[in-house]
């Protein structure tokens, strides 16, 4: 394993519920009277992107509303109102998931390069991470791919394979980690082995083809209650990640 790639949202911190509430503010604010539910919003993120979320959302209750040239421009203008709230709630601070701050230090340590590999937009990513690391967060990652980067949307693997680009590294060479099955497709479609965390909003989804699928990477105080596969403690570390890779090299041989 030369390289660790860690999605975002869901991910590296429980993201979703702060993107839901800045969408219902968001709607508030324009004078829309749409109001998504947990159960609701959880149906939607089958859907990748914000954008792409709400225009699905619009064409099915208002099919005849969301027919026109200013779709777009009113789709756009509703996303930027909701990535403000986001942002604002984010900025404030939000706890990452367990073990993703220890194992992100222990690759830094080991000098194994960590990546990013998101379609979100750069500044939740920065609003995400610089309360969470500091203001010099970007030196913690080799290489940072985004929304802007990359804007064709999980399940398609462009953001994996342009973060492969920069690494000057295969596939196989390196180790995802995702949370939802388009996250999952597209780091495959990659030739990338994937790990799954999978969280409330995603535990639901198929990860055929993932190496393991855990509630999360776990910490020496927050154990997992699951049983690791070759692993000697209830929690995830570069040694586990190292013996899952090589497993995966040797099924290909």
């Amino acid at each position: 394993m030369q390289a660790l790639i860690f999605d975002v949202d869901g991910t590296l911190a429980d993201t979703e519920t702060a993107h839901l509430e800045a969408f219902n503010s968001a709607f508030a604010e324009v004078g829309l009277d749409w109001c998504w539910d947990e159960s609701l919003y959880t149906r939607l993120l089958r859907v990748a992107g914000g954008k792409e979320r709400l225009l699905h959302y619009w064409t099915v209750v208002e099919p005849e509303e969301a027919i026109g040239s200013r779709m777009k421009d009113t789709v756009d203008a509703v996303h930027a109102i909701k990535t403000r709230h986001y942002v604002e709630r984010v900025s404030r601070g939000l706890p990452l998931r367990p073990g993703v701050r220890r194992l992100i230090d222990e690759a830094n340590d080991a000098d194994i390069p960590v990546a990013i590999a998101t379609t979100t937009t750069p500044a939740n990513v920065e609003a995400l991470l610089r309360p969470a690391f500091g203001v010099r967060w970007r030196e913690r990652f080799e290489v940072i791919c985004d929304g802007v980067t990359s804007p064709v949307k999980k399940p398609a693997p462009d953001v994996y394979r342009d973060v492969l680009r920069q690494l000057d590294l295969r596939g196989e060479d390196c180790l995802a980690v995702e949370d939802s099955e388009n996250g999952l497709r597209a780091a495959l479609a990659a030739g990338i082995p994937t790990v799954i965390t999978s969280n409330a909003y995603t535990v639901e989804h198929r990860f055929d083809g993932a190496l393991v699928v855990l509630p999360c990477l776990g910490d020496p105080e927050q154990p997992i209650s699951q049983h690791l596969p070759d692993a000697d403690h209830r929690w995830v570390d570069l040694a586990a990640l190292n013996k899952w890779h090589r497993g995966t090299l040797f099924e290909a041989t």
